[in-house]
């Protein structure tokens, strides 16, 4: 059996609320950084992660040391600890680059293709406006 877990860290990155959404599944990683804007109350909270599509970011190898069972009282001060800490993991800042990295990629090519398609636009237009110069009008 497959076993998910799902974190979602929100934090105050002046001058926004971020939160980063990481999701473990089968030795994988993946990461989603959402922005608030305003700090955001639970229930708004609740809403975004259970109605918004997310765009996670590419899978990333997770080194996992919860084979094992872990005592509550052990996970109730790792709960603790979590709260306590703020900030992002640095797996979980790794994918976010990359994901940021692949945007700028997709949109550099986006941009190559536009400004080409505007360079064949405007060299037809030349060229029509020659063809019709020389009828002889």
């Amino acid at each position: 059996m497959e076993q998910v877990s799902v974190k979602l860290t929100v934090y105050f990155e002046a001058p926004f609320w971020v939160g980063v959404y990481e999701r473990k599944a089968s030795g994988k990683l993946e990461v989603c950084k959402i922005v608030f804007g305003a700090e955001p109350k639970d229930y708004e909270v609740l809403e975004i992660v259970l109605h918004k599509k997310f765009v996670f970011s590419p899978s990333v190898e997770d080194c996992g040391h919860e084979k094992y069972k872990i005592n509550p009282k052990r996970m109730r001060r790792e709960i603790a600890r979590q709260l306590q800490d703020s900030g992002i993991g640095t797996k979980a800042q790794k994918a976010l680059k990359l994901q940021q990295q692949e945007r700028k990629m997709q949109k550099k090519a986006e941009n190559r293709k536009r400004k080409e398609t505007e360079k064949e636009t405007a060299f037809e237009r030349r060229r029509q406006k020659r063809k019709e110069k020389h009828r002889g009008r």
